[in-house]
């Protein structure tokens, strides 16, 4: 009988560390099938994806091409649909998306006897909840510092950044805390958690279900749609929690007749991750005088067969002189040019969105608190907010990534989208990418947390107790 080598061995015991369950996960593709997947969406990506202008074309094709040979080698479903995200990921779009099958399922924070909740607090993975009964072994505030032999930061670079369509960094990081340690049941990690004391452990996590339903601390309460509460000097809190569901406008309406004894005005969006812009508008339109309310400037790829013919032919003089041998003027050689490329657009028609209230309106001195979590329509909000002197926004950079996302299927039941829309300031400044930024930065750190402290509402609070004396 062969003995087996060092390598055959530890080809085999990271299988059964890590890879077990990857093996035991549904393979119900064809080569044909992950092929068509692939091609797919890097089809719709080429004609459809609002900032092709922004990636390097060349890699994105040699990427492509090398796909074609290594998706149909992949495992299963689970492999396949990984390596569709990562190729996904590079585009750097958080409209942007390649989405698992139902049958495919990733555990985040289930490991067995002990459950792991982690956040990004001060660029650290920080366990903000566990099971009950783990609460004294691995404190809320602990740190996870090393993941199967290297640093933190390092694993999160190497291992699961890749994975994740973000627009900005700092949502990478965030997302990159949150999925840290996630996979598939039986999937193993090695783990050092260093405790709010200092010392630091060792521990080996494995995905299977946890049965104790019991957390610390407690799950908070589900949120609602809008809340609404009176603090002192007569200011009101209110939080928009998402723009997803038009009641909340109703449900806005039905709070003016108290709203408007507000000397000061909170409202809070910091966990509000888009919807309609339409429904915040209409919020919106309730806390100005202004008349014409200027929210994001628009514009989508506009593609035309023949220019992409004819731009192949054109070279970069003829932009400016035009190709007079074809009868092209140079605006025609340009629109040519730029169609081939893959970077001319339609232009949205822009104007002012005319408010006709007839109801009293709520102006007072208001504090905007935004996050990492404020995306989307909430970021539509805020740029047609953004002229409005009695408002100032506390707290963090917003999420940085909106549009109108094209969605389609893709084999054995996946889907992905891609964003066809470009949003920025009316002036054409962009957001996207960047987030929107607060006028006062508010960071919480990792004592408020402990403290269960919310900087930003101290913070906004103060603010308007000297606006409304």
């Amino acid at each position: 009988m062969t003995r087996p080598t060092i390598q055959t061995m530890f080809v085999a015991m990271m299988l059964s560390a890590t890879g077990g369950a990857n093996a035991q996960s549904p393979n119900t593709l064809t080569p044909a099938d992950k092929i068509y997947g692939l091609s797919k969406f890097w089809q719709e990506v080429n004609y459809n994806f609002v900032y092709f202008d922004k990636i390097d074309k060349a890699k994105w094709d040699e990427a492509y091409q090398k796909l074609i040979v290594s998706v149909p080698q992949t495992r299963n479903d689970y492999e396949y649909y990984r390596e569709l995200q990562k190729f996904c990921a590079s585009l750097k779009d958080g409209h942007t998306n390649v989405y698992f099958p139902p049958g495919i399922e990733q555990m985040t924070t289930n490991f067995g006897e002990y459950r792991l909740f982690l956040q990004n607090i001060d660029n650290k993975a920080i366990v903000v909840r566990t099971n009950a009964s783990k609460k004294d072994e691995i404190p809320v505030g602990s740190e996870i510092v090393e993941v199967n032999g290297k640093p933190t930061a390092n694993y999160i670079a190497e291992q699961v950044a890749p994975y994740i369509s973000s627009s900005t960094d700092y949502i990478l990081r965030d997302w990159g805390t949150r999925d840290l340690i996630k996979g598939l049941e039986g999937d193993a990690y090695q783990v050092k958690i260093k405790k709010p004391k200092g010392n630091v452990v060792s521990l080996t996590l494995t995905h299977q279900k946890t049965k104790e339903q019991e957390v610390y601390p407690a799950f908070e309460p589900e949120q609602e749609l809008l809340e609404f509460k009176w603090l002192p000097n007569g200011i009101a809190y209110v939080a928009l929690n998402s723009f997803d569901d038009a009641k909340i406008d109703s449900l806005f309406i039905r709070k003016l007749p108290e709203l408007y004894k507000a000397k000061g005005l909170i409202m809070d969006l910091r966990n509000n991750g888009g919807g309609s812009t339409e429904i915040g508008t209409a919020i919106l339109k309730y806390l100005t005088n202004d008349k014409l309310l200027y929210g994001s400037k628009s514009r989508s790829r506009l593609h035309i067969g023949a220019y992409k013919a004819w731009g192949a032919s054109i070279e970069p003089k003829d932009t400016v002189a035009g190709k007079k041998e074809w009868g092209f003027t140079k605006q025609e050689a340009l629109k040519s040019y730029k169609i081939t490329r893959g970077n001319f657009y339609h232009e949205f028609d822009y104007s002012g969105d005319t408010i006709k209230l007839t109801d009293q309106r709520i102006v007072v001195p208001t504090a905007l608190l935004i996050g990492h979590y404020t995306a989307s329509a909430a970021e539509d909000f805020l740029i047609a907010a953004a002229s409005q002197k009695h408002m100032i926004k506390m707290g963090e950079n917003s999420f940085g990534s909106t549009g109108q996302p094209l969605s389609f299927p893709l084999p054995g039941g996946g889907s992905a989208r891609v964003c066809t829309k470009q949003d920025t300031y009316p002036d054409g400044r962009e957001f996207v990418g960047y987030g929107i930024k607060p006028d006062v930065e508010i960071k919480p750190t990792l004592n408020d947390f402990l403290a269960k402290r919310d900087p930003v509402m101290l913070a906004a609070t103060k603010y308007l107790r000297t606006k409304v004396k």
